[in-house]
């Protein structure tokens, strides 16, 4: 499994275009959602993303500070293939790809509310109530990178 951060001037084509196909396919194809995928960001994002020899496993963007809030955010996070550990795995690198690139001193996320344990496990807490996005119920969670850091 190979680890892959990259701005979206340094994606390929193709790199793109397996990031976007994996997305539609679960958020907007599985998931019963019609919304526009592709929403104007990709280009301020750093994109992460493990692969192996079936194509991409995990993936998640990062975004900077004020793009999709005040904090640097992480969103769009997904594994091709479940109960593996890779959501976890991608979103740690996430984290450290906030940390290093856009020096992030919280981590915000919109979490689909059946997913809340997932983040709790990597350390955010919920900080609003529910609420519907795209039809989906969602919550708003905050990390602290620092602290999380330093409790491990």
């Amino acid at each position: 499994m190979k680890l892959f951060v990259r701005r979206y001037d340094e994606l390929s084509p193709d790199e793109l275009y397996a990031m976007v196909r994996l997305r539609v396919a679960v958020f907007v194809v599985e998931q019963h959602c019609p919304y526009q995928e592709l929403d104007g960001r990709d280009q301020a994002a750093i994109h992460v993303w493990l692969q192996d020899k079936e194509g991409i496993a995990a993936y998640l963007r990062v975004m900077d500070r004020g793009v999709e809030s005040g904090p640097v955010s992480i969103g769009r996070v997904i594994a091709a293939r479940r109960r593996q550990g890779l959501g976890s795995r991608v979103m740690r690198e996430g984290i450290r790809a906030a940390r290093a690139h856009s020096h992030a001193d919280s981590i915000y996320l919109e979490a689909q509310v059946y997913a809340k344990p997932f983040y709790e496990q990597l350390g955010f807490r919920q900080v609003s109530g529910e609420f519907l996005e795209d039809g989906i119920p969602h919550i708003q969670m905050l990390l602290d990178p620092i602290e999380q850091e330093e409790s491990q």
